[in-house]
């Protein structure tokens, strides 16, 4: 089997590697992505992929399906395209989608021999607010049985976890009047949102060490003889659970609400961005994907790297089994979000490990159609490990 997946992918090599390449030199952000979303679909449809186009409402996401028709697991693979601003693709999502658009081609000339369904979702945004969100919250992933995801980066790393992440804005409307002249007639805003950040600060001590807290004033006044009458600040709350977080959330808003209460402002609060789950790996299904990548010849495979960063794909993960690892697209040490990174992705060296990284998605998935035990493991330790 595996020499008839490394024929197939040589066979859609080249167009794969002009797919990434595309976008690449037409880099857009998120939710934006209509040059790259419109590639992805154009090859899905060429190799017999039935496509929806702008799915679940979202302008730049697509479902990509195809079925064999006979019983079996449907297996996702979920593409990102999404560049960051005066960077390009520096977080080589270029390579990403492509990777898993190329994983779904090269299955579905195998899958009419073995049964179940393939389904290649493209996901915008997930930059900044990932459209993973809604479409899980839509039920996008209610009948995938495995979802899949690797990321370009400076070594293969085996799929790890990612923070739970709230971004949460606090809106202070205060009462303004000349500072010098009438200070006592003022309400100050500003004062609500500072001490906001010295409550946290004081928090600290007392969270756990692994939780992150951090943001930024967005608005704060207009000048310095005005008392400022509104003023906004931004925070992204994260931890290592779902449970942990929505304490922590608490915490934090309490800080915020007594800053607001010893100012005497209004306090607003809203969420600016969409919330990411943490991600919780399949250990089953990522040591499979691990074994099928030794097969494909990669040899050193790290274990999950240590992250404080968030993920769309947590929530993906938490309602179906998931993996999001790592794959290796230089020689040298590089660094991710720039210029540098997203040269990396349209070099030799990057698309021998991204056929690799194909033919190792693809026989994961063989061996779960095939397997019906091997399924009902990963759907077990799915059921039983804490979100």
């Amino acid at each position: 089997m595996k020499k008839r997946v490394l024929y197939l992918i040589e066979e859609v090599k080249d167009e794969l590697i002009e797919l990434s390449e595309y976008i690449y030199n037409n880099p857009e952000l998120g939710y934006e992505e209509v040059k790259s979303s419109r590639a992805h679909i154009e090859l899905l449809r060429k190799y017999g992929f039935k496509v929806e186009e702008k799915y679940l409402g979202i302008k730049t996401a697509f479902k990509g399906e195809f079925d064999s028709l006979k019983p079996g697991p449907t297996i996702a693979y979920l593409a990102e395209y999404d560049a960051l601003p005066q960077i390009g693709h520096g977080c080589g999502h270029n390579l990403l989608g492509t990777t898993s658009t190329g994983a779904g081609i090269v299955l579905s000339k195998l899958i009419s021999e073995l049964g179940g369904k393939i389904i290649v979702f493209g996901t915008p945004a997930e930059e900044t607010s990932g459209a993973k969100v809604q479409m899980v919250e839509k039920g996008a992933f209610n009948d995938v049985d495995v979802a899949m995801l690797v990321h370009p980066g400076d070594e293969h790393y085996k799929s790890g976890s990612s923070l739970a992440m709230e971004a949460i804005q606090f809106t202070f409307r205060g009462k303004s009047s000349h500072a010098a002249a009438y200070p006592e007639k003022g309400i100050n805003a500003l004062d609500a949102a500072i001490n906001t950040f010295n409550n946290i600060n004081s928090l600290r001590e007392h969270i756990r060490t692994d939780a992150r807290i951090h943001g930024i004033i967005v608005e704060g006044g207009k000048a310095a003889n005005i008392v400022p009458d509104l003023a906004i600040a931004q925070f992204y709350v994260r931890a290592t659970t779902k449970k942990y977080l929505k304490i922590l959330r608490e915490r934090v808003i309490n800080c915020a609400k007594g800053a607001s209460l010893a100012a005497g402002t209004q306090l607003e609060i809203t969420n600016y961005e969409a919330s990411y789950d943490n991600l919780v790996t399949n250990q089953t299904l990522s040591e499979l994907y691990s074994k099928r990548l030794k097969d494909m010849g990669v040899e050193k495979i790290y274990e999950s790297r240590e992250s404080y960063g968030s993920l769309d794909m947590g929530n993906v993960s938490h309602v179906c089994p998931s993996i999001h690892p790592y794959f290796k697209i230089s020689e040298k040490e590089i660094v991710a979000h720039t210029r540098e990174f997203a040269m990396e992705t349209i070099t030799e060296f990057a698309y021998e490990n991204m056929c690799k990284t194909i033919g190792a998605l693809v026989l994961t998935a063989i061996d779960i159609i095939q397997d019906k035990q091997l399924l009902s493991k990963i759907k077990k330790e799915f059921e039983t490990t804490e979100k």
